[in-house]
């Protein structure tokens, strides 16, 4: 039996996909250990570029709303709600960077107003077509967490 290559380059793609799905912790399986998650969610490293465009995206993170960041001074409406992130990677570790963006509340309490970006607990009233969904993909929780792990003093 003869294959393609397109065909085999179709299955290697299949296979890689299978293998970097099983690696993903779902949000409901992620552990917390001390404010703390220890283990990346996505299975793969963050790319500290990608995980800047996802925290400055209004469609996405949309970080910038709350915290200000002088790293991104060229970016409009930088809020103020949330703390300055200016040296936040010297403040906090990667794996409390972690924690905080997949669930803040399971780090500070249900009193934040920041939400859990890769978790299903969204509160009440939330559109039908984003039940069952998080706001970021494990992997852009991981870019993210990159990102601030280059925000220094």
């Amino acid at each position: 039996m003869r294959f393609s290559v397109a065909t085999i380059a179709a299955a290697a793609m299949l296979g890689l996909a299978s293998q970097a799905a099983a690696e993903t912790v779902a949000p409901g399986d992620v552990k917390f250990e001390d404010g703390t998650v220890t283990v990346s969610v996505s299975g793969a490293a963050g790319d500290p570029a990608n995980g800047a465009e996802v925290f400055k995206s209004r469609k996405l993170g949309n970080c910038l709303a709350c915290h200000t960041n002088s790293a991104m001074n060229n970016e409009l409406f930088h809020g103020d709600v949330g703390p300055v992130l200016d040296g936040v990677a010297d403040r906090w570790s990667a794996e409390e960077l972690r924690a905080i963006v997949v669930n803040s509340k399971a780090v500070f309490g249900d009193e934040t107003v920041m939400p859990g970006f890769y978790s299903l607990e969204v509160g009440k009233f939330v559109s039908e077509d984003l039940v069952g969904k998080t706001i970021l993909s494990a992997q852009e929780v991981e870019d993210v967490v990159a990102y601030l792990g280059t925000l220094k003093e």
